[in-house]
Order: structure tokens, then sequence, then C-alpha cells
């Protein structure tokens, strides 16, 4: 099971990422962008995603991942936090941190720690 303690473990462990808060909610940035946030109100994480991968996990794993009508306008989707597989929030979490960081820190983190 996900819980926020563990996803703040994950996302902490990169470089120039913050804890604070967004929407009256837990969430994490780099360089002042939100990269995951927690919605207190279905006590779930929050993942950036495109629209097509969004309406893709939608369709074939609904006991996984929602949409609420607030979320749907956003390139965002809900996980259940005893459904979700760590290795896909740990995928995410490198994708959207990757998109987000500053170049330079990107660049020593992938130096630092090569990818076999």
């Amino acid at each position: 099971m996900l819980t926020f303690e563990r996803l703040k473990e994950i996302i902490l462990a990169y470089p120039d990422t913050e804890e604070t808060t967004s929407w009256d909610a837990w969430s994490f940035k780099v360089n002042g962008k939100v990269i995951v946030f927690w919605n207190p109100t279905y006590d779930a994480p929050v993942f950036k995603v495109p629209f097509d991968e969004r309406d893709f996990l939608l369709e074939v794993d609904p006991d996984t991942f929602f949409t609420t009508d607030h979320h749907r306008p956003w390139p965002v989707i809900l996980a259940r936090p005893d459904r979700v597989d760590e290795d896909w929030v740990k995928a995410n979490i490198d994708r959207v941190w990757r998109a987000q960081v500053k170049k330079r820190t990107l660049k020593a983190w992938d130096e630092a720690s090569p990818r076999a």
C-alpha cells in the first residue's frame, strides 16, 4: 500500500524537491512546480499524466485509477493507495521530475547515478 510517508520518501530522494502545500493539500514540487499531491478528500495521491495516458489508465485499470468532475479538466489522475503499483508511481515521479527540474540538476543526477 502506498502511504503518504512512502510517497514522500520516494519523491524527496530526488534533488531540488520540496514538500509544501497546494490547494489545501500536501504536495511536492521541483522548481516551484507540483510533481504530485495528496488529495485529502479522497485520501489518494494525484499524479500528473498526459490526457491520453489518463484516459487509457481509466479504461484498463478502473480499480486502481480514477478521476473526479473537479480533476477531469486537468492532466492528472488519482490512484487508490491500496492498489497502485509502486513501480508505476516511481516511473511517473521520475518522468515528471525530469520534465520540470533544472537541466544542470538533471545532468548532475544522471552523472551521479547512471542507469543500467
